[in-house]
């Protein structure tokens, strides 16, 4: 298992969104915060720090104080509540986020502590190497908040930011990146994708159902929405409804499906493993249907 605690910022007056409560708007049926969280499931633990609501997974909540002080003061708020060396940092506005982008930034920041800047002080260099790494979107922009970093240069930091400005609130977050040696790590075209205005809620939802797209995103939200950790293979699923539809009569396809997964679910139940009874389930539902279309064919 790899070692990291994740934090996520969900505060904030989302202004540009007519003070809408961001975290909570649904993208492909699926709230942005939930998302994210999704993209991190893996993390040893999860602080948010923003109002407390219903998310697809636990999670531990805090809030800067006062509230509304920026990135910098939740940031803050949200790192006092972790215990790993390595700190996933996130916006809970990332449509698009996924584990291939957390894993990429974990691998260029490998576990195990480093000791601190030599000099104890904020110089405008940056700190020892391999302090964090922070996502760059293809337009070249640095993501501060699609990051990993070290904890310690991180506390170390934003203690130094705090006492050269008397507190942390109403801060830029650059005054944190300028001072750490921080890897970039290029990310696909929508990783970093964040919502900040309507417009991009309605990019963010005309592109999740684009035909390439909108199959696995609607399992993805099904699977959350009846709480099931399940991998299963779409094409395989398919396949499967289209033998029973051609095979049989159409509507045989959806409940050739329910019965496939009731089967899985009685197996699993059983002590089996839920993916391998899905396969067999399928396979033999399969076989099934074509045998009673060579029958019709035969006639």
């Amino acid at each position: 298992m790899t070692a990291y605690d994740a934090i996520v910022l969900a505060g904030g007056a989302a202004k540009r969104l007519d003070g809408a409560d961001k975290p909570g708007i649904r993208v492909g049926g699926r709230a942005l915060l939930d998302r994210v969280l999704t993209a991190c499931s893996d993390a040893s633990a999860t602080v948010v720090v923003g109002g407390r609501r219903p998310t697809v997974r636990p999670v531990v909540w805090t809030c800067e104080e006062p509230r509304g002080g920026g990135p910098l003061a939740a940031l803050d708020a949200g790192v006092r509540r972790t215990t790993a060396d390595r700190l996933l940092v996130l916006s809970a506005d990332l449509p698009f986020l996924g584990p291939g982008t957390v894993a990429a930034l974990l691998s260029a920041v490998p576990e195990g502590r480093r000791e601190g800047p030599r000099n104890g002080s904020r110089d405008g260099q940056g700190g020892e190497p391999g302090e964090g790494a922070l996502c760059v979107d293809p337009q070249g922009r640095e993501q501060p908040l699609v990051a990993v970093y070290r904890a310690e240069p991180l506390r170390r930091e934003l203690a130094l930011i705090a006492a050269e400005h008397g507190g942390l609130s109403g801060l830029p977050l650059r005054l944190l990146t300028e001072g750490l040696d921080l890897a970039r790590v290029t990310a696909g075209p929508l990783a970093s994708f964040d919502c900040d205005t309507w417009e991009d809620i309605a990019v963010a939802r005309a592109r999740i159902r684009e035909h390439g797209a909108v199959l696995d995103e609607w399992m993805t939200a099904v699977k959350n929405e009846l709480g099931i950790e399940l991998d299963v293979d779409n094409a395989m699923l398919l396949d499967l409804a289209r033998d029973a539809a051609h095979g049989v009569a159409r509507p045989a396809a959806p409940l050739t499906t329910f019965l496939v997964g009731y089967a899985a679910a009685k197996a699993a139940g059983e002590g089996g493993d839920g993916a391998t009874a899905v396969a067999e389930a399928a396979r033999k539902a399969a076989a099934l249907a074509l045998r009673w279309a060579d029958e019709n064919e035969t006639r």
